[in-house]
């Protein structure tokens, strides 16, 4: 059997390899806590549910899709924009429904990018960004993202003759694994440099809505100027627990929506209509459940934050995504202090090297663990480090 090359330089994607680790403990007989994921825990709620359930009952909902998505849902998408971040959309030329937002991240580099083309990706980032462009036949250029830096890369050190190179640039905010968030005077500058540079700016903003402390997102479009270079994607897995629904969207340059339309019109088939309908449902109808979540999930950070600063991990609290980005123990690295959480006190978090070189000497850790895993896994940190402790003190 011959495959082809690209699959040389595509590893195994990182939260399989997390999967699996987990699942070999398990069959085994081991409980493992895992803080591994992104996955919301908390149900979808019970209208959207209905609403499928009344939708999926429709005949006319059994056929194949169209690609762009019914009309109603990239008009409940342009609505929602417009109430939460005043951003006015064309729901024909500037919206486009995706099977989740994972999908079009993988597409749209196939409409940008040739073969040795640069795409500038953060550093520590969500793999995809970078997958997707050595899939395209490119070569990601890493931006790192330090905490000297408030994890936000620095466009002036760049050099000019990779800027000149670069076709696309992709950035994340609320950022994973990081945390960090961005303001419009970040994105303003971004927009000037994709002016500057003739580059496309791909903006991710799937955690928009998971905030904190009263802390409100703004959105890389809300910039000016930033539809006449750039989209962003987001999607209803974090915002409305419907990660296993598969719903996203990319919104803003009509050249850039029109393209990855045509690459999906030959790829795919669109979401299902009964879950379109949904998705309708979840954007025009009550609220509020973003409210309690987010309630949830604040605890939850409280409760992690305060235990690692116990242990003696540096932690900065985050105001937005689902994570937690902590620094390692001295004298681990980042792997190491994972597989050893993992084979000591059964608790899965992932290994910030994972997301680029940039992350080593981090372990990302996430919100979504139901609150009687929480405390187990809290209690056992404690012991971990306990017997960390008593190791030091026999030595």
């Amino acid at each position: 059997m011959r495959m082809s090359k690209r699959m040389d330089s595509l590893e195994p994607y990182l939260f399989v390899e997390i999967a699996n680790k987990i699942a070999e403990k398990r069959a085994k007989g081991e409980e493992v806590i895992s803080f591994a994921i992104g996955d919301p825990d908390m149900p979808t709620p019970a209208h959207i549910i209905n609403k499928l359930c009344q939708a999926a009952q429709d005949p006319s909902n059994h056929n194949y899709p169209e690609t762009d998505g019914l009309p109603e849902l990239r008009q409940a998408i342009a609505a929602w924009y417009k109430r939460r971040f005043d951003i006015l959309l064309d729901p024909d030329k500037e919206v486009l429904p995706l099977i989740g937002s994972k999908e079009g991240i993988a597409h749209i580099a196939l409409c940008f990018i040739d073969s040795e083309d640069i795409a500038l990706v953060p550093d520590p980032a969500y793999p995809v960004y970078q997958i997707s462009t050595t899939l395209a036949g490119g070569k990601p250029y890493s931006m790192p993202l330090t905490e000297e830096n408030d994890f936000l890369p620095d466009l002036d050190s760049i050099p000019k003759n990779i800027a000149k190179k670069a076709k696309l640039m992709w950035l994340n905010y609320p950022n994973n694994p990081t945390s960090a968030v961005a303001d419009l005077d970040f994105f303003n500058r971004v927009v000037q440099f994709a002016r500057q540079y003739d580059l496309v700016v791909c903006h991710d903003g799937p955690y928009s809505e998971v905030t904190f402390d009263d802390y409100k997102t703004v959105s890389f479009l809300e910039t000016e100027g930033a539809k006449e270079v750039g989209v962003e994607f987001h999607s209803l897995s974090k915002s409305y627990s419907m990660a296993g629904w598969r719903v996203g969207m990319v919104v803003g340059n009509a050249q850039m929506i029109d393209a990855l339309k045509r690459v999906k019109s030959n790829l795919d088939s669109g979401i299902p209509q009964a879950i379109q309908h949904a998705a309708i449902e979840a954007l025009s109808g009550p609220q509020d459940c973003i409210e309690k979540h987010n309630a949830t999930y604040q605890r939850r950070r409280d409760l992690i934050i305060d235990m690692l600063s116990d242990i003696g991990l540096s932690v900065k609290p985050p105001r937005a995504s689902l994570y937690i980005w902590a620094k390692v123990p001295k004298g681990y690295t980042s792997l190491e202090f994972a597989t050893d959480l993992l084979d000591k006190v059964g608790i899965a978090v992932v290994p910030g090297i994972g997301y680029g070189s940039c992350g080593e000497g981090y372990v990302r850790l996430s919100l979504t663990i139901p609150d009687a895993g929480l405390v187990k896994g809290l209690s056992r940190l404690a012991s971990w480090n306990s017997s960390k402790n008593k190791f030091k003190a026999k030595k």
